[in-house]
């Protein structure tokens, strides 16, 4: 009996013991789950603070961006205002000299009147004076001729009558020739003074047409970027401007070359926008050159708008205002048409005045008369003809059209307005330092190549680049194979050898590429 219970007894402890420890085991065990969830739910904490503070670091940053932008605007409106205010005064200037001359030139009547009217004082004294030396020599003469020759009064008279007649177209002869050379002088001199008055009011100062662009870098890194892996972003900037990129050892600067203002305009904004991006590959070079190609078709239709009225001609037709914007990137002997174009307009203007010829007329015809070299390249024929046809077309008036097609006498000048545009073209032309012969011999050598390439079928585009040593030539995939663009390239080498002369040699490049596009959806 002792011996089951203690059995029992020790039963009874080992099953203590053992839920003892079980006991102990589970409550360890849950403790370790607790503080691992309470370790997981401080780490979730943190990463949600974390996330707190790099939201609230970036909302600071854009409202920084915003108010840098806000106050780069505010700058650039400043500027804008400033510039209005210096051309306010300016105008204010140009108002007051003009006034000053007109009193000048006021005084200066008055004083060639008062001249006349002495001088005509003068001849009728003479004039009286003569006659009465005349009577007393006709007296004197019939008396000694009847003593002496015996003649009869009507022979005495007769005879008295001739000597006199040749004394007096001697004189009238004489006097002639004086007023003749008195009034050719006065003629010049007034000429000189119309002309001298005319350009005065538009004086302005020339700057030669450069064919090159600087494009600052905000690091020499920058070139590795936008010379691209292989040369493909470069390549490709190159392709769809048309210009040429040279990227030498000047630091942080990237020149772009190339005759045509506008490709090379192209190119500098396109390159800008892209730095400012920073997204530099070949399919972002392509969108940002298309948007940049239509913003500066806005802005050459603004210039169109602001030359026309800084000339004071309205009426224009939107399609004259747009072709007036495409002469701000066209040169003539390294002078800018634009500018050339509101220069003989103003001195048209000015000589019209002064002569008084139809004002409206002569300005129009001058601002207009050029504007045959916006489309030269793609019509036939002298720049004056078309301009004068296109005039025709939208509505300007026989006059103008007549004036702008004779003032390089490609028409016989008819009317006094046809005459002072040619002046006044002739003027601006031949002023110091407003054209260079040699920028546009090359400018027309350049176009030269580029009409040779594009005069073949299947040609799409074509650019003359480092300095017309190189035609890149882009063709039509679906017309030309790979076969017809080896002989496309033959083809222009000899046509290029046949009617062109150039120094050294000149590459040309035939460029096929296809594209496969399309759209998951």
């Amino acid at each position: 009996m002792d011996k089951v219970l203690l059995v029992l007894l020790i039963a009874l402890l080992v099953g203590g013991l053992t839920f003892l420890l079980t006991y102990l085991y589970l409550d360890k065990r849950a403790h370790s789950h607790v503080r691992r969830a309470q370790d997981e739910a401080n780490r979730i904490r943190e990463e949600a603070e974390t996330q707190r503070r790099d939201a609230a670091i970036a909302e600071k940053d854009e409202a920084i961006r915003l108010r840098a932008d806000l106050d780069r605007e505010l700058t650039q409106r400043r500027k804008e205002i400033d510039r209005i205010e210096r051309r306010i005064e300016q105008k204010e200037e140009a108002i007051d000299r003009k006034n000053a001359s007109f009193d000048q030139r006021e005084q200066q009547a008055r004083k060639y009147e008062q001249q006349t009217e002495r001088s005509r004082e003068q001849w009728e004294q003479e004039r009286a004076r003569q006659q009465v030396e005349l009577d007393t020599s006709r007296d004197r003469r019939r008396e000694e001729l009847e003593r002496v020759a015996g003649l009869s009064a009507d022979e005495a008279k007769d005879e008295l009558i001739r000597e006199v007649e040749t004394e007096a177209r001697a004189l009238a002869t004489r006097r002639v020739h004086e007023i003749e050379q008195e009034v050719r002088e006065e003629a010049d001199r007034r000429s000189r003074k119309i002309l001298a008055t005319a350009v005065q009011r538009i004086a302005t100062d020339y700057i030669a047409e450069s064919t090159v662009s600087a494009v600052p870098l905000p690091s020499d890194d920058m070139k590795g970027r936008i010379i691209g892996r292989e040369w493909r972003n470069i390549r490709a900037l190159e392709q769809e401007t048309g210009v040429d990129l040279i990227v030498d050892d000047t630091p942080e600067l990237i020149t772009i070359s190339c005759f045509d203002p506008v490709r090379r305009e192209i190119a500098r904004r396109s390159l800008q926008k892209l730095l400012q991006d920073g997204r530099i590959h070949p399919t972002r070079i392509e969108e940002v050159v298309a948007k940049t190609r239509t913003e500066l078709d806005q802005l050459m239709r603004e210039e169109g708008e602001k030359v026309a009225f800084e000339a004071n001609v309205v009426g224009l037709h939107p399609d004259l205002i747009k072709l007036l914007g495409r002469l701000k990137f066209r040169t003539s002997y390294g002078q800018n048409v634009l500018h050339h174009s509101l220069e003989v307009s103003l001195i048209a203007a000015g000589l019209g005045a002064e002569l008084g010829a139809d004002v409206n007329v002569c300005k129009t015809a001058g601002l207009l008369h050029d504007i045959g070299k916006a489309v030269d390249h793609e019509v036939e024929g002298p720049h004056a003809l078309i301009g004068a046809e296109i005039a025709r077309r939208l509505g300007r008036s026989p006059k103008i059209v007549h004036a702008i097609a004779a003032h390089h006498s490609e028409e016989e000048p008819q009317t006094v307005e046809a005459f002072i545009v040619a002046t006044a073209d002739a003027i601006s032309g031949a002023r110091p330092g407003a054209r260079r012969e040699m920028v546009e011999n090359y400018v027309k050598r350049l176009e030269a190549l580029e009409g040779v390439a594009n005069s073949f079928d299947g040609v799409e585009k074509s650019f003359a680049i480092q300095a017309g040593r190189e035609v890149r030539i882009l063709v039509s995939p679906t017309n030309i194979d790979d076969l017809a663009a080896t002989r496309l390239a033959h083809d222009v080498v000899k046509k290029i050898e046949e009617t062109l002369e150039y120094p050294g040699q000149i590459k040309v490049t035939v460029i096929r590429e296809t594209r496969s596009v399309d759209y998951a959806r």
